[in-house]
């Protein structure tokens, strides 16, 4: 099957004649946008899908439309690690594989605040909630299976401080933050990956393009449109194109092809975009919001390690190396 993969590539485009069936996906963040067409896109192909949600009444009404004979929502809460224990205890407990875990959900450009478990807000949820809930679920992951992780262009923001996570030496700002916890994201699938890739399982970081879902609450009325405005004068000023949203379908879409169909030997410790692998640029060349790439801090195995270390010890949690 040949299909073209680019920005306007959607998740039907992605799956166009390929059948999941006999398949089983977890898709964190099924409440809203890219996780509710995740869902629906793999369901549509024959998947099975277990979806989490901290809102279940939210999901259930935002997933009415994808068949429940393939899907089911359990209760997970990212922000406390209690929740996050409880739900892979209960999917431990039914002892059924999954051929890929998709660790979808998040927050962004939150104000300052903590976690339940007394962590910054956007690292303690985009980070660790995951990082203990996609370790407790290896042993469930089959052989050949996948683990997806949500990032963002927004790494290039910021990379970890693995000295102060909780920013409570430096300045707190919003998008630094977000920065901090999307750099996470991505060394979090670099470590996993290397620990991970003798079982066959292959960890793969994505950014899904810029697109207007409910990510953006946190923000003032007309902030995004104010941080438009000022990323399209700048990328005019370089002579590139202006950034243009993506639709939620076309959002979803480098998901669920890293999940499904891409080439598990090329993804596995990268970072991607648009369906594709992308390059690695210097942290010192600059980098339009147009231009596909990974900062080189976020993909670094040595960071990846020392992340690592920090979140086991952050969690109270220690997890197999193999």
């Amino acid at each position: 099957m040949s299909i073209s993969l680019n920005a306007q590539t959607t998740t039907d485009d992605v799956l166009s004649g390929v059948s999941l069936t006999g398949k089983r996906y977890l898709v964190t963040g099924v409440s809203a946008g890219l996780g509710v067409e995740t869902a629906r896109a793999l369901v549509a192909h024959g998947a099975q899908v277990v979806g989490t949600a901290r809102d279940l009444a939210k999901a259930r009404q935002a997933t009415h439309m994808i068949d429940p004979a393939l899907f089911s929502v359990t209760p997970l809460d990212l922000a406390d690690l209690a929740s996050v224990r409880d739900c892979a205890d209960r999917l431990l407990a039914t002892d059924l594989p999954f051929d890929a875990l998709i660790a979808n959900a998040g927050v962004m450009a939150t104000p300052l605040g903590y976690t339940k478990d007394g962590f910054e807000t956007q690292f303690g949820t985009n980070h660790l909630g995951h990082f203990v809930l996609v370790n407790r679920l290896m042993p469930l992951v089959k052989p050949g299976g996948r683990v997806i992780m949500l990032s963002s262009a927004g790494h290039r923001y910021d990379d970890v401080d693995l000295d102060d996570p909780n920013f409570e030496r430096t300045e707190y700002t919003p998008f630094g933050a977000y920065g901090r916890s999307k750099t996470a994201n991505i060394l979090f699938a670099v470590a996993l990956d290397a620990r991970h890739k003798l079982r066959d399982i292959r960890a793969m970081a994505v950014h899904p393009g810029g697109i207007a879902t409910e990510l953006v609450r946190h923000m003032p009325e007309g902030a995004i449109e104010a941080m438009v405005e000022g990323i399209n004068r700048q990328e005019a000023e370089a002579g590139r194109p202006p950034f243009v949203f993506k639709s939620i379908p076309q959002g979803a879409a480098s998901a669920v092809w890293a999940a499904t169909i891409a080439d598990p030997q090329a993804i596995g410790g990268r970072y991607g975009e648009n369906c594709s692998v992308s390059a690695i640029v210097p942290d010192d060349e600059p980098l339009g919001i147009t231009i596909p790439g990974v900062r080189a801090y976020a993909v670094d195995p040595a960071r990846a390690e020392g992340l690592w270390k920090l979140s086991e010890s952050m969690v109270g949690e220690t997890f197999p190396t193999r």
